[in-house]
């Protein structure tokens, strides 16, 4: 729609005068309310963790509410996520998590993160190795939690928006330790 559209094009003019023409033109504010959160997570992700908080307190404002007071919150969260920077990056990460886990159902569970609830469990191997990331001054323990299969997979790669600036520096850490670890090995 052009509100989506508005909204997805950063422009908080065009994305209110949209939403504006919708609700005169009869259609259900919790509809619109529907759509924001969906683009708030969709479109901006965690380049702004808050956009989706704010559609949700839109959507729950509105209920509360009702017309024609809740739709200023549907308009406030149209501003926000309008002006919000946008990443689509957790979309496309989950649609090819999504698409790995249809192609590799029977992958197994590395040993070493396995519950083992039972002696025969832990006779097997299970949790043998598990290293807890609290236990180490840098809550960071780099293990494979992935299947062997899909160990080197990247699903999610942050983008250079918002607190995902912020994701792409944790992870590189991240990396660095590993290698680090490897390199030691």
């Amino acid at each position: 729609s052009a509100y989506h559209k508005s909204l997805r094009g950063s422009d908080p003019q065009a994305a209110l005068y949209w939403l504006a023409r919708m609700v005169a033109g009869g259609e259900d504010p919790l509809y619109i309310a529907r759509r924001t959160v969906r683009f708030a997570a969709e479109d901006i992700g965690l380049a702004d963790p808050r956009a989706l908080e704010l559609a949700i307190a839109a959507r729950d404002a509105y209920q509360f509410l009702g017309s024609p007071e809740g739709e200023l919150a549907i308009a406030e969260a149209a501003v926000y996520c309008a002006t919000a920077p946008k990443s689509n990056r957790v979309y496309l990460a989950w649609k090819a998590a999504q698409e790995a886990a249809r192609l590799t159902p029977t992958a197994a569970v590395p040993l070493h993160i396995r519950n083992a609830p039972t002696k025969l469990m832990t006779d097997l191997g299970y949790g043998a190795g598990y290293q807890y990331a609290h236990d180490v001054p840098e809550a960071y323990v780099p293990q494979d939690y992935l299947p062997d299969e899909l160990r080197e997979r990247v699903f999610y790669e942050p983008s250079n928006f918002g607190s995902e600036k912020d994701i792409a520096k944790r992870l590189e850490w991240w990396k660095q330790l590993r290698e680090k670890v490897q390199a030691s090995s």
